[in-house]
């Protein structure tokens, strides 16, 4: 009869390759550490522990890198993000002047990025003519809320 636990070290590979092809789509470090503590439990079947002895070198290693290492290397990946704002946070603040009338209740502005928005203004009662400068207050789903821009004077 054939004895299964002389070819967990096959099982030990295959559970190695399938951790680190996850991780390779993920590149979140769990399946890194799952696939280096399976390692060690590859290690401990060369060494000819018994077989629950191996899951637990596995598990245990696997776990005391999640816990210690992984949390190391996230820090130092995502350290060096973009600090540069996109999508509606590059919008907040930003200038434009007004292409048609704005009201509290619609209007058109050409950002500063030549993108046009139908805008609204933020104060009640009040309108911005064609050519005034704004500036990006907030964006409400598709229209951009803002407010009349203060125009810098040269005092030359």
């Amino acid at each position: 009869m054939v004895d299964l636990t002389d070819y967990l070290w096959i099982l030990w590979l295959v559970l190695i390759f399938v951790a680190i092809t996850i991780e390779l789509l993920s590149l979140e470090f769990t399946f890194l550490m799952i696939s280096i503590g399976s390692l060690g439990g590859l290690a401990a079947d060369l060494l000819g522990l018994d077989w629950w002895l191996q899951i637990v070198v596995a598990a245990g290693l696997s776990v005391l890198l999640l816990l210690t290492i992984r949390p190391f290397l996230l820090r130092a990946l995502r350290n060096g993000g973009d600090p540069a704002l996109s999508n509606i946070d590059a919008l907040i603040g930003m200038t434009g002047r007004v292409v048609s009338t704005v009201t509290e209740t619609g209007g058109l502005v050409k950002l500063a990025n030549g993108e046009t928005w139908t805008a609204r203004l933020l104060v009640a009662g009040a309108s911005i003519e064609p050519g005034q400068p704004v500036n990006v207050h907030r964006i409400e789903g598709s229209t951009a809320v803002v407010i009349l821009a203060e125009r810098t004077q040269n005092n030359a």
